[in-house]
């Protein structure tokens, strides 16, 4: 499985790559902190709502230190997303290392 640093995702972001960043958190979590323009599908929505998703773009699967997302992220790529790929270290990673404003927990 490929993942994916928050540094290169920020990177991407800032170039208007044409990405999907899906955060999987469940919502309580999502109200702590949240990046911009990200898709919400909570991890157990998941296998459910995966239809929302392109096929034809990068996602970056992200959650809070990348355990659920890693799982989400090799779900993803064994239904046919192989373009999936993991945020390593998850939203902590980008408030520690690009975002000290988004807050921790």
């Amino acid at each position: 499985m490929s993942d994916v640093s928050v540094r290169e995702l920020s990177e991407r972001r800032a170039r208007g790559d044409e990405l999907v960043v899906l955060d999987v958190r469940e919502d309580d979590e999502l109200a702590t902190a949240s990046l911009a323009d990200c898709l919400h599908i909570p991890v157990a929505q998941l296998p459910a709502r995966m239809a929302e998703l392109p096929r034809d773009r990068d996602i970056v699967v992200m959650c809070h230190l990348g355990g659920r997302s890693e799982w989400a992220t090799r779900f993803l790529r064994a239904s046919g997303y192989g373009r999936a790929v993991n945020l390593a270290g998850g939203i902590d990673a980008w408030s520690r290392e690009i975002d000290p404003e988004v807050p921790r927990y």
